[in-house]
């Protein structure tokens, strides 16, 4: 079964100009494309949950902790504005 994308995702896309779709390859939980509808990369392991999926599950508090320590984790990747991890922790967490 595919990822259901989530509003929160959805929204920090727009805000970005991106274009956001359940990725067709299992490995990745969404494809990110550019304005233009050029794809630029695969996010997002299935295998984790995410900023909004706990936000559903498990409520705000939890969330917010489980995003402190994703973004402590990935910290180099995320502080490289306009990489891959930076866009994928914007979009997912």
């Amino acid at each position: 079964m595919s990822y259901k994308i989530k509003k929160y995702t959805l929204d920090k896309a727009k805000e970005l100009g991106l274009h956001v779709f359940p990725s067709d390859n299992p490995k990745y939980k969404i494809e990110i494309y550019d304005g233009n509808g050029v794809f630029l990369f695969y996010g997002g392991s299935p295998l984790y949950s995410d900023y909004p999926t706990y936000m559903e599950t498990h409520g705000r508090e939890f969330a917010d902790e489980r995003r402190r320590l994703y973004r402590l984790r990935h910290k180099k990747e995320i502080d490289k504005k306009g990489s891959r991890g930076a866009i994928i922790a914007e979009l997912l967490w």
